[in-house]
């Protein structure tokens, strides 16, 4: 879309104001790479629009595109022009935090959404051991109640089938609970305090749980 105007917000919108685009740039800034990556962080984006957004992005210098060496496919890297809008999006992100909360429906508390940004939120290297099992119920999710962060000393994995191995940590909430206390917008305390969460495991692992679930972003941000 052309608007028609020298006015510089015109112009980046004219690049970053179609359908999915920022989400798009979101999920390469958090460090998706690969097609499949960036489908499961977007969802509802159809594989042939995610294709044409991709094109659109590497031919405004926004992303490079590289083949897999011995596999198919290509991975995705964001550009110098792309990074710099990292402080754009998270502006964006506090924008939203106070002024589009309104918005949100239960419909857009999706388990499998969460679980995507929980397993990118793990740092293996805080906790001991080769491995370490985590298993997450959902009250509310009849779907798809149960799901398991495998936790290997370089890579998370996550499960929606029993991967048949001893649980260290066992979290029971609703999905929004689960969504409000990694966003920030309840703390763990409260969530275990009112028991709309149950935290069962280890207190060597469970007395500070974001030294290895790292919080969202905008834990820290300014709410209304």
């Amino acid at each position: 879309m052309r608007y028609g105007q020298f006015c510089p917000i015109a112009k980046a919108n004219e690049i970053l104001g179609e359908k999915w685009t920022i989400l798009i740039v979101r999920e390469l800034l958090v460090g998706a790479r690969r097609f499949n990556e960036l489908q499961r962080g977007l969802g509802m984006i159809s594989p042939a629009l995610l294709t044409t957004r991709l094109k659109g992005l590497e031919d405004q210098g926004l992303i490079v595109r590289r083949k897999i060496n011995g596999q198919k496919g290509f991975e995705y890297f964001p550009t110098p022009a792309a990074e710099e809008l990292m402080p754009v999006i998270v502006a964006m992100g506090e924008w939203g935090l106070c002024w589009a909360r309104h918005n949100i429906t239960d419909d857009d508390y999706d388990a499998e959404f969460l679980m995507f940004y929980l397993e990118r939120s793990i740092d293996p290297a805080k906790l001991p051991g080769n491995e370490t099992i985590i298993r997450f119920e959902f009250t509310d999710y009849e779907a798809q109640k149960n799901w398991w962060l495998m936790v290997h000393t370089d890579r998370v994995e996550l499960c929606i089938k029993d991967p048949g191995k001893d649980v260290d940590v066992y979290f029971t909430s609703t999905v929004r609970t689960m969504a409000d206390v990694w966003m920030g917008d309840m703390s763990y305390r409260d969530a275990i305090s009112n028991d709309s969460l149950k935290v069962v495991g280890p207190p060597a692992l469970t007395r500070n749980i974001f030294s290895w679930l790292t919080p969202s972003i905008f834990a820290e941000s300014p709410r209304p």
